[in-house]
């Protein structure tokens, strides 16, 4: 079964960086495309970065994170990666890494980001 499982979550302050990590499992990770998702209280779950499978050529960024989230993957680990440089107060959310799979989306379980002074 699909297993998904983020870490690397914490509290960091104004302008710290945090690297995300997701384990994946159950699927044929090479092949498939994935994402970082955040969700607060107050806001809808966003995507914030996607990575394709094309051995991650091809990422995309919501114009809130870009030029300072990058995603990347490894293949071998069946892994992927957010490093957030610049973090701003804002960016404080649950981060969810996930997959499409035959039009169902899976989620893991997700890990709290918190900057804050």
């Amino acid at each position: 079964q699909v297993q998904i499982v983020e870490s690397g979550g914490g509290l960091v302050q104004p302008g710290g960086s945090l690297k995300l990590s997701c384990a994946a499992s159950g699927f044929t990770f090479s092949s498939s495309a994935m994402s970082w998702y955040r969700q607060t209280p107050e806001k809808e779950r966003e995507r914030v970065a996607f990575i394709f499978s094309n051995g991650g050529i091809t990422r995309t960024y919501a114009d809130s994170v870009k030029d300072r989230f990058t995603i990347s993957r490894d293949d071998v680990k069946n892994a992927v990666y957010l490093q957030m440089n610049s973090l701003k107060p804002e960016d404080t959310a649950v981060y969810y890494c996930s997959v499409n799979l035959r039009d169902r989306r899976y989620f893991g379980q997700g890990t709290q980001v918190t900057v804050s002074s």
